[in-house]
């Protein structure tokens, strides 16, 4: 079944899964001209010459190509989108303060980028002037395996990462994103999360140490910041604390030999009974094992006939023949055989579920930007109770209602190391209880910009059929998969509490309120702000929730 899958349908389907959400402060003044700001940076950096080279304005020839290049969302790379006054392009600490200290002297908001992958472009976008601070340059990855700690900065990409790690070791990994060209400053700031999850939780629950920008422009570490912001900003989403430079991560050990398989089943071979017992089984698997599902339609005949494929996308942390007993034990129904998988090294298994051919060079990894992009809206929901098989045939019937191969879902197992963890443990709240995450991906090329209505018009029909089957008060989203449906905050004015409590409590429940008490007591003034930054509490807000 597997020679099926067609391997654009693969990489098309894994690129979809990525992202990053970095960004943003606020402003209440104009700056007064882009001749100020450029001088501010100058003193602050040190040295003239390197304005030159470290920030580009839209005058600059390369001021674009700078711009566009890791733009993932086509919706955002368009002429009719606002764009940077400027860009910088910091290769130290000391440019990340100056570019800190001189946006919040000059009135610019500021966006932090580091991959390109916010779903929503809030690392890249503005509705008033901006400053795009992109950490491409801070890439250094120091991998310390005696101690299994590595310090990564934010520019890095995960690829980059795992590319760094596999350098020094054979038998340690991290639990990080499926897609290698996700910024890590964006991945961690939201928690993120990879095939490891059952087994060693979200890439921020394994951040032991950090280095950090605040508002006012001054470095800290997790000593120097205390606990209270140690805590929000692992998890917490990008944007709205500081701007995370670096970060320390401890190593996880990873067998030598890891399996994988993607059996694929359609409807006519039995995929609704199977994507229904999974539902069952899935989280209560060994944490070994992690095997999330992809649903996407696919016209099977030379009719059109339309059909659903489930693709049962699988990693193992041991050898085949382990393999095979925990799924006749635990999953049966599958009939996985001995064909079906493949033995491979944990780095190998990287390249495996990012949708590379067999035998790519590991250096590929090492690409810092997509070579495919797409047009797209996203989409999540947590699930706490099966969806019955009467839902799961509705679902299909909706799938039937957009473009082939337009539409996709991918199903995330929890349980495992995620249950064990408790949900005020960091702000990333979705822990016991879920059985699975789901992601709504429509994603196109054809037709561009100006078939977005339809497309995006299709994927809130489809999230709003869901809202029987899926979390309730509040109906739970992930940070890192930004919405700017579920609400925004007022990026031109004051935030409101309530107003921000919309969308805070889907991604954060019962932490946002503690977020807020960490914004409000380092970052009061709101300079790091944007469509779904925390706001901090005025002192007429404090007294009116009850905080003083």
């Amino acid at each position: 079944m597997l020679k099926r899958m067609k391997m654009a349908n693969f990489n098309y389907h894994h690129h979809l899964t990525c992202l990053l959400v970095l960004s943003a402060p606020l402003i209440a003044f104009a700056v007064s001209t882009p001749e100020d700001f450029l001088q501010c940076l100058s003193l602050h950096f040190g040295n003239a010459s390197a304005i030159s080279k470290l920030v580009y304005t839209p005058i600059n020839s390369s001021y674009s190509s700078v711009l566009d290049i890791t733009i993932q969302n086509l919706r955002f790379l368009t002429p009719s989108i606002s764009k940077p006054s400027f860009i910088v392009t910091p290769l130290n600490v000391s440019h990340v303060q100056a570019a800190t200290i001189c946006s919040r002297q000059y009135g610019l908001q500021m966006r932090i980028r580091s991959g390109g992958h916010d779903y929503e472009g809030l690392s890249y976008l503005s509705e008033v002037p901006f400053v795009i601070v992109d950490m491409a340059n801070l890439r250094s990855v120091t991998v310390d395996a005696e101690n299994k700690t590595t310090w990564v900065e934010s520019g890095s990409t995960v690829g980059e990462l795992y590319y760094r790690i596999a350098e020094k070791s054979g038998t340690l990994g991290f639990p990080a994103s499926i897609c290698p060209t996700v910024g890590v400053g964006g991945h961690f700031s939201g928690g993120g999360y990879g095939m490891m999850l059952r087994k060693c939780g979200l890439a921020a629950d394994n951040v032991i140490d950090v280095q950090l920008v605040n508002a006012q422009g001054r470095l800290l570490d997790r000593e120097s910041m205390g606990e209270d912001l140690f805590w929000a900003i692992r998890g917490g989403g990008g944007g709205s604390l500081g701007v995370v430079v670096s970060w320390k991560v401890k190593l996880v050990p990873v067998q030598s030999t890891v399996t994988v398989f993607s059996p694929l089943r359609t409807l006519e071979q039995n995929a609704t009974k199977l994507v229904h017992q999974w539902q069952l089984v899935a989280n209560k698997l060994p944490d070994d094992l992690f095997m999330r599902v992809i649903l996407q339609s696919h016209n099977s005949g030379p009719n059109g006939t339309r059909t659903m494929e489930a693709f049962f996308n699988t990693l193992y942390l041991g050898g085949v023949d382990a393999l095979l007993k925990v799924m006749k034990s635990g999953f049966p129904e599958l009939n996985v055989v001995r064909q079906d998988c493949t033995e491979m090294s944990w780095i190998e298994s990287v390249l495996y579920f990012a949708g590379f051919p067999s035998g790519t060079p590991l250096e590929v990894l090492l690409n810092r930007s997509s070579n495919t992009k797409y047009f797209f809206k996203n989409k999540s929901d947590y699930v706490k109770e099966p969806i019955p098989e009467s839902g799961l045939e509705g679902m299909w019937e909706r799938f039937f209602d957009e473009d082939e191969g337009v539409p996709i879902m991918i199903w995330n197992p929890y349980g495992g190391k995620m249950a064990e963890i408790s949900e005020s443990a960091l702000p990333f709240p979705h822990r016991t209880g879920v059985l699975y995450k789901i992601q709504y991906i429509t994603a196109w090329t054809n037709g561009g910009n100006e078939v977005a209505p339809k497309h995006v018009s299709w994927i809130r029909s489809f999230y709003s059929y869901m809202t029987p089957y899926v979390s309730k008060s509040p109906r739970e989203a992930y940070i890192n998969y930004r919405d700017l449906d579920i609400g925004t905050n007022n990026v031109k004015g004051d935030t409101d509490y309530k107003q921000a409590s919309a969308w805070g409590k889907k991604y954060f429940k019962d932490n946002f309120d503690r977020l807020v008490r960490v914004k409000t007591a380092v970052d009061p003034d709101n300079f790091f702000r944007h469509e779904q930054s925390i706001p901090p509490l005025s002192s007429q807000q404090k007294r009116k929730n009850g905080w003083v």
